[in-house]
């Protein structure tokens, strides 16, 4: 692409990359707290919704409750708390028409390169769309596209996979339309995707194996909200609904801290209410008894216990078990038992694939992520004028994304007020210690241990889990710390 002098190029005081909940959210709080500053979302694909819109395998939902993950100023209404992933992109993209937002997104733009200057105080951002290229330019870059690759799911490198002569599915990819019932399904995984699968395909009437090669914690919660629609038929919708989400928001923190200093104690509670629900059907010291401490990775959630009724009713099997090799007709464990299959669906797991897997680059020097330390969880130690949204792994995604794009606002009418230009975060401690920015087990973060950014020892380089802290951190601290360098563009 020839490249004009950037006097030339179209630019915005803020581009956000991606319009998934995080992108919308954050065009929200800078059109109604910063409505002075012009901007765009550049969109990848060709809808609005990230996840909720490439996702479309039967019963996708949510893994965290409505009432915390939909955005604070349009709050989630509806009944449902577990909600489908249909009724949650149709609220994103109500929530964009509503406030105008979807009158900035530009379609099929996909970034490959971001470059900042100094001197110009801006960064150039290039990439393709519709088979051209484009290049534009901006003060502040807002990453809200996520953390994971979208065209291409994780899959293990199985042994004998091409002698399989069955159907492969990674959910990622799932063909639209296509019913499984009848034929015989594995469904390899024990993760979110998995539990929520199994249900789906059962009642499509599939003969559905549940496959792990280690178990996982898994809990029923009501896909209903006693307490939040009590109070919403009792209450102005303002007060039920932030008490709701506090109410929340306050339950995901105990349990998670209970978890933390009782683990063994929390197990044995999680295993009790599992025999209620499955013994003397299942197993549940083979099947659902992990190996590690609660938390150590997600834990997941089926609403009203559909995984359970499956499995206990007969209508779905689970197996606990290695792969040894893929044959024919099915797969071969490691005990010699075989499990035959018309359609093996691999819920293994995704990619890492952060900033969108753009190319970055400051004063003409590639930022390499692994090298940075993270900044109050959504800036990168030495990278000026650059947020990213990265939610909760043990909470609501959007709680995080939220508090991330109400500070970038704070940061942005800060500068303004001082004629300043540049923000850099810099990591002048020297006693400071560094360590992996992995708050779980999963497996796909241990695999992305040298592609992402490291946390600090200490605050504000240490990443929180706990949205109250944060919230303290973000909102109540003075934005000219001692640790965000201020300058002006020469």
């Amino acid at each position: 692409m020839k490249k004009r002098p950037p006097s030339n190029l179209e630019h915005f005081d803020v581009l956000i990359v991606g319009a998934g909940l995080s992108g919308i959210d954050a065009a929200y709080r800078l059109q109604s707290e910063c409505p002075d500053k012009h901007y765009a979302i550049l969109e990848a694909r060709g809808a609005i919704g990230g996840t909720w819109d490439l996702f479309r395998y039967p019963g996708i939902r949510s893994d965290s409750d409505m009432y915390t993950l939909g955005f604070p100023f349009r709050p989630w209404r509806a009944d449902i708390s577990i909600a489908s992933g249909e009724s949650i992109r149709q609220y994103i993209v109500d929530t964009a028409t509503e406030f105008g937002i979807d009158k900035k997104i530009r379609y099929g733009h996909r970034i490959t390169r971001a470059a900042w200057s100094s001197q110009d105080a801006r960064w150039t951002v290039e990439g393709e769309a519709g088979g051209t290229a484009f290049e534009l330019t901006c003060s502040f870059l807002s990453l809200c596209c996520g953390y994971y690759d979208y065209d291409k799911g994780f899959t293990p490198d199985f042994a004998g996979l091409d002698d399989f002569r069955g159907q492969l599915v990674h959910p990622q990819q799932w063909p639209e339309g296509q019913d499984f019932g009848g034929k015989k399904v594995v469904v390899i995984g024990s993760g979110a995707t998995a539990v929520t699968l199994i249900p789906s395909l059962a009642r499509q009437g599939a003969q559905v194996t549940m496959l792990q090669r280690s178990p996982t914690y898994i809990v029923s919660m009501p896909a209903k909200d006693k307490i939040a629609n009590w109070m919403r038929d009792r209450l102005p919708n303002r007060v039920a609904d932030k008490l709701t989400r506090w109410k929340n928001v306050g339950m995901s923190i105990f349990f998670y801290q209970y978890a933390q200093r009782k683990p063994e104690v929390t197990k044995q509670k999680i295993l009790s209410l599992l025999r209620r629900q499955l013994a003397p059907a299942i197993d549940v010291d083979t099947h659902f008894s992990p190996s590690y401490k609660p938390w150590d990775q997600r834990v997941c959630l089926v609403p009203n216990g559909d995984l359970f009724k499956v499995l206990r009713s007969g209508q779905a099997a689970i197996v606990t078990d290695h792969i040894e090799r893929f044959v024919a007709g099915g797969i071969q464990l490691r005990s010699g038992q075989m499990l035959d299959a018309d359609v093996v669906v691999t819920a293994t797991g995704l990619n890492i694939k952060l900033m969108g897997g753009m190319q970055m680059l400051v004063d003409e020097q590639p930022v390499k992520l692994a090298d940075h330390l993270i900044y109050k969880g959504m800036m990168l130690s030495d990278v000026p004028n650059m947020a990213f949204a990265f939610g909760y792994t043990n909470a609501s995604w959007t709680l995080k994304c939220d508090l991330t794009a109400q500070y970038v606002c704070r940061l942005l009418k800060h500068m303004d007020r001082n004629g300043i230009t540049q923000c850099t975060p810099r990591q002048l401690d020297r006693a400071l210690g560094s360590e992996p920015m992995k708050t779980l087990q999963s497996g796909y973060l241990l695999r992305a241990q040298g592609l992402v950014p490291r946390q600090g020892s200490k605050a504000p380089w240490l990443v929180h889990q706990n949205y109250v802290m944060d919230l303290a951190l973000m909102k109540y601290t003075r934005v000219n710390d001692g640790v965000m360098e201020f300058s002006k563009a020469a």
